[in-house]
């Protein structure tokens, strides 16, 4: 907040979901504050849309919602789907519910969230990504550091599951690193199309 106050900037951009309500609030008494809600790739694509209307780029932000909807096009789903689960955290396990951003990138590359059914990052056990006949399971790069380590510890709990790291960038960041993730996502679906 000092930081900030130093600055007095003109605009201050927050998230919904990334910062702490109360110093949103503190915040919106002296600066105007633009509040973003990003659940989805629709989503993103207005947030940088209305960024634009905001910054007077409205040109700028209008060619890379374009170019970013033009290459999510291209993009082939897998048929059929294949069931998944994405996982943020260890100790204890968290994933992904159906109405976060993560979910929304799983499913525009043809990926089941077996968790769909859930809210936000709920814990989950291994027993349950078992009972759901989980095939492909993603281990996110980001928030929790998960690497190859982690994906042979699983490998022997989840012997009828391939298991591959997912970078977090990729599927949780919903500013210009969109650009890269049509292209990621590509790569992967090469990596795991022969699953049933």
């Amino acid at each position: 907040m000092e930081k900030i106050n130093k600055l007095q900037p003109d605009l201050v951009i927050a998230n919904k979901e990334e910062n702490v309500k109360e110093q949103v609030e503190a915040l919106a008494q002296n600066y105007p504050v633009w509040l973003t809600d990003v659940n989805s790739l629709t989503d993103a694509l207005q947030m940088i849309l209305d960024i634009g209307a905001l910054t007077n780029t409205c040109v700028k932000a209008q060619n890379l919602t374009k170019k970013i909807s033009d290459d999510f096009s291209t993009i082939p789903l897998n048929e059929p789907v294949i069931p998944a689960a994405y996982l943020i955290w260890r100790n204890p396990y968290m994933t992904i519910g159906g109405d976060t951003f993560i979910h929304d990138m799983m499913s525009r590359c043809g990926l089941q969230n077996i968790f769909a059914h859930k809210k936000r990052y709920p814990e989950i056990s291994i027993a349950e990504i078992n009972d759901c006949d989980c095939r492909l399971l993603l281990l996110s790069t980001e928030p929790y550091p998960f690497n190859q380590t982690h994906i042979k510890e699983l490998e022997f709990l989840l012997p009828g599951t391939k298991i591959l790291l997912a970078d977090g960038e990729i599927f949780s960041w919903y500013g210009s690193r969109l650009l890269y993730a049509p292209d990621y996502f590509r790569k992967l679906l090469n990596q795991v199309r022969f699953i049933v």
